[in-house]
């Protein structure tokens, strides 16, 4: 690849500045940890699967006589 290239900058730079952090790791890790638990643990315990308790089985058929009744 030439050393040129536009992408391959933009790569050298990130893993330079990846390479050479010490405190930016232990701040990436916390984002990571952070945004698994937004994502995996409170959608698991606060957000129920409306469609699943009230469709009984027909999806589309519910939603589209939701967003008509409206």
């Amino acid at each position: 690849m030439k050393k040129n290239n536009f992408l391959y900058r933009v790569y050298d730079l990130y893993y330079d500045g990846f390479r050479n952090m010490r405190l930016g790791r232990t701040l990436w890790a916390i984002i990571l940890i952070k945004l698994f638990i937004i994502f995996a643990v409170l959608k698991v315990f606060f957000f129920p699967d409306f469609l699943k308790e009230h469709a009984e089985g027909d999806k589309a058929g519910y939603v589209a006589t939701q967003i008509l009744n409206q």
